[in-house]
């Protein structure tokens, strides 16, 4: 029998059933989103705006604020450290990031790899492990003059856990410097140190202020740090949870919680602006930097990273020394009583495995859901304006504090009248929350995925009949399978990580690691919440290592196309 041939169709056009089943799962995608992300956050705005009793009082609660000394100095407070936090970081960092660009130094790769290294602890690691080496009972409390525990402590600790993550924005910066600037000035006699002040610097400006902004808003939002070793210091992060946690007060937690949101959203269109104008400024015939060996800079470099690396290092070392030493200071031996986690305040063993539950399915559903939201917001010919909605709702997260959405959180989802009251207290609240708090990433991460496709694969598909969920699964998701793993990887180690947005929501039953963390350090178990952070960070290792290891076996095995 003849094989029957389907008609071509007209290029640009889809099959009606074809547009009903992208049209409902737009809508379907759009209202996950509202439901998870955008209705949390305005619940947490209505809130505020309401007193105790639930009648409203409008702008009231803010005036309260704005009277309250402790309430404001808490804010200030903490634009301060954050100011000052993100300074110091970008100047290390910058420093890091040049070496690794724009020098000849060796053993780049090693440098680039050990600097990640805080990218898989909780910032409580890095704070627990102050502590130990400049607390009241540290191997180097003399190098203090005073006490580790307050704004020096938070400066620290921020600058610690935040180095990682403003490198990669300054390596990213610098590595698209155009070469044909620094062999012009060259040309014409600039030394090296006048390079760098009028041609590096000023080209890599929109990579500094971008950096800046995002530890700045990372610091300011961050709870970690000085819950552990903030002592009297008074910040909103910690303020927030006094308010709600401590003194179940959710009309002013809720107005704490807006103003933690508003620098945030300044910071998200700052830093979306200098992204759009850091763009226009590469041009289209622009050369990448090839560093020639110097041995003077060099050996220079590999001094200083070297010191930022074993400094990171070392930090993290302490940690896992401590929570290995029997009795701290008194008794080094190594021992594996602080494991004993049943024996202590925080939950026990049950917490390590609730904390892998979660990371498992924020990654399966997040990655899942990240990349059908991507290719809604991309393939699709048709509902422009209702893939523009669904991508604004989807980057909402990006200037939503972990702290104010898990709030928003109890608002919505332990509301008596809301149908889904259930889910409250549950495991799956909180891979929903985790989801919805590092979804903004994993989201732009995919769609720049997939617009590494011509529309063209989709246009030769519809003329020749091919159902776009064939062109999906056999062309679309192979493609996209790498960054895919990128992103479930990423889920996985934020949600093991993770505390600000899961602190206001677990349950008894599904209290985390992370969490246990802080509660076992609040008992005055350190040693066992050191312990309990090392998992932690070995599992998130272990977990970026296989993610790494599938993620090299699939590119070898779907992207040969690539180097043909």
């Amino acid at each position: 029998m003849a094989a029957v041939i389907a008609p071509a169709r007209p290029a640009g056009t889809v099959g009606l059933a074809e547009s009903s089943v992208q049209g409902a799962s737009a809508w379907l995608l759009l209202a996950l989103g509202a439901l998870f992300i955008a209705v949390p956050v305005l619940a947490l705005l209505g809130r505020s705006l309401f007193d105790a009793t639930g009648t409203w009082v409008g702008l009231a609660n803010f005036a309260t604020w704005l009277q309250t000394p402790s309430l404001l100095d808490a804010a200030l407070l903490s634009l301060k450290l954050a100011g000052t936090s993100a300074a110091i970081t970008v100047v290390l960092a910058y420093g890091y990031a040049y070496a690794l660009t724009l020098s000849a130094m060796p053993l780049k790769r090693v440098f680039r790899g050990l600097a990640m290294v805080p990218l898989l602890a909780p910032s409580l690691l890095m704070a627990i492990s102050l502590v130990y080496l400049f607390g009241n009972q540290g191997l180097l409390k003399a190098w203090v003059g005073g006490s580790i525990y307050g704004e020096g402590g938070i400066v620290t600790g921020s600058v610690l856990w935040t180095f990682p993550h403003a490198l990669l924005l300054l390596t990213t910066s610098l590595a698209t410097l155009d070469a044909r600037l620094i062999e012009a000035a060259r040309t014409l006699g600039a030394g090296p140190w006048r390079v760098f002040v009028t041609v590096t610097l000023p080209a890599s400006r929109y990579g500094v202020l971008m950096a800046f902004v995002v530890v700045f808003v990372l610091v300011l939002t961050d709870f970690g740090v000085p819950k552990v070793i903030g002592g009297q210091a008074n910040v909103l992060a910690t303020d927030l949870y006094k308010q709600v946690v401590g003194q179940q007060n959710f009309a002013m937690g809720a107005v704490v919680s807006v103003i933690l949101l508003m620098p945030a959203v300044a910071a998200f269109f700052v830093e979306r602006a200098l992204r759009g104008r850091q763009s226009a400024a590469l041009g289209v015939k622009a050369t990448v930097y090839q560093p020639a060996p110097h041995r003077l800079r060099d050996r220079v470099l590999l001094l200083y990273c070297s010191a930022v690396a074993l400094s990171l290092l070392a930090v993290i070392g302490v940690a896992v020394f401590a929570s290995l030493a029997t009795y701290w200071p008194y008794n080094l031996q190594p021992s594996l009583k602080n494991y004993d986690f049943n024996q202590m305040d925080g939950g026990g063993w049950a917490t390590y495995g609730n904390s892998l539950r979660m990371a498992l399915g924020t990654a399966v559903f997040g990655s899942a859901l990240a990349f059908l939201t991507a290719w809604i917001v991309d393939k699709p010919r048709r509902f422009g304006t209702l893939r523009e909605a669904i991508n604004l709702v989807v980057t909402l997260p990006l200037a939503v504090p972990g702290l104010a959405l898990g709030l928003g959180y109890i608002l919505f989802f332990n509301a008596p009248s809301n149908p889904l009251h259930g889910l409250y207290g549950t495991m799956a609240i909180l891979v929903a929350c985790t989801v919805a708090h590092y979804f903004s990433v994993a989201h732009l991460t995919l769609l720049s995925a997939l617009r590494q496709l011509d529309q063209e694969f989709e246009v030769v598909a519809e003329s020749l009949g091919v159902p776009f969920w064939t062109t999906l699964w056999r062309v679309h998701l192979p493609v996209c399978l790498p960054a895919l793993l990128e992103v479930a990887g990423f889920f996985f180690v934020n949600a093991m990580t993770t505390v600000s947005a899961v602190v206001f929501l677990y349950a008894p039953h599904t209290q985390l690691a992370s969490v246990a963390v802080l509660n076992m350090d609040d008992a005055g178990d350190v040693a066992p919440a050191a312990a309990m952070a090392v998992l932690i960070f070995v599992t998130a290792g272990v977990a970026r290592l296989l993610f790494a290891m599938a993620t090299r076996w699939v590119t070898g095995r779907t992207q040969r196309w690539r180097i043909c």
